[in-house]
């Protein structure tokens, strides 16, 4: 709950910064904020990496 919060808080300021500073960048860190956990979890799979990607991608 608490990285959902988080996250929450993090767009939120990153939109409030870009329409502010009207740069569009800082639109791009919660996106790259979520990416970076994913691939930290996936890290964490006792799998090597690419079997790991190949079994998230073939789940129906």
């Amino acid at each position: 709950m608490f990285l959902v919060i988080l996250y929450g808080i993090i767009t939120v300021l990153c939109v409030f910064f870009a329409i502010k500073k009207q740069k569009l960048a800082l639109l791009s860190v919660p996106f790259l904020g979520i990416f970076g956990y994913l691939f930290i979890k996936i890290l964490m799979v006792p799998l090597p990496f690419w079997e790991t990607v190949q079994f998230i991608f073939d789940l129906r």
